[in-house]
């Protein structure tokens, strides 16, 4: 049987320990994310400062820092008048590529435009031009990520000559050229193909396109970024700027 001692100092313990947790579960409690600035209805970073804050989301969620986005309530009745994201975000509809989600923003931050193979065509476009010349967003962010299916298909074309039904064929044929410059580079064919794919698509923004986009090029207010998003570690490499 156990003395009255023995209960009471197991009630200590189990108390001091209970004490350390929650003390730990303090430590840990999510600090809302840093926001972008606003004045006068549009974000006040200017390129640099809007990537720095998208390098910053990731390391956090790299680093499982918690942090808690805006996505309440109060978010939502703020943003109802009116919107002002810091960045437009170009990247794959793959569902295991969620931008808001690695970078750790919440409503009203990433104006993000989406399709299989992070492609830009006149709907993408119209809708980047949108985010600069009306929201005031400094920064494009075109990203690919690892083992893109869309890249995986152009590449069988290339390889195999494979076809695809519907629709699939023609989406996939702008990124046939991607798959094409790096025929004779030596390593990974499939991570070469991805990473020129979302260079191409930058280069077209920084030199192909309206003045809409490049004037403000020009001037230093926007610049155009190429990155690339590992599925494995989780980690976004900005590894195409200007």
């Amino acid at each position: 049987m156990m003395s009255r001692r023995s209960v009471l100092a197991g009630a200590a313990v189990a108390g001091g320990a209970m004490t350390v947790g929650t003390v730990a579960a303090d430590a840990r409690t999510a600090q809302p994310a840093r926001l972008a600035p606003v004045v006068n209805g549009k974000t006040a970073l200017s390129p640099d400062e809007a990537l720095e804050l998208l390098i910053e989301g990731n390391q956090n969620v790299l680093n499982d820092v918690p942090t808690s986005a805006p996505i309440g309530r109060d978010r939502r009745l703020e943003i109802a008048q009116g919107q002002a994201p810091f960045a437009a975000y170009v990247t794959c509809s793959d569902s295991r590529v969620s931008p808001e989600i690695l970078f750790g923003r919440g409503l009203g931050e990433l104006f993000i435009i989406r399709n299989a193979g992070n492609t830009v065509d006149t709907v993408a476009l119209g809708s980047i031009e949108y985010a600069v010349t009306e929201l005031g967003v400094p920064l494009i962010v075109v990203m690919g990520h690892e083992a893109c299916g869309a890249v995986k298909a152009a590449k069988s074309v290339v390889d195999d000559n494979a076809t695809f039904p519907g629709s699939i064929g023609r989406m996939i044929e702008p990124i046939i050229p991607a798959v094409l410059e790096v025929r004779e580079r030596d390593g990974d064919m499939l991570d070469h193909a991805i990473r020129a794919n979302v260079s191409r698509v930058v280069k077209q923004l920084r030199t192909s396109t309206d003045p809409l986009l490049l004037n403000p090029q020009e001037n230093g207010t926007l610049k155009v970024v190429g990155a690339h998003y590992n599925l494995d570690t989780g980690a976004v490499d900005f590894f195409d700027q200007p």
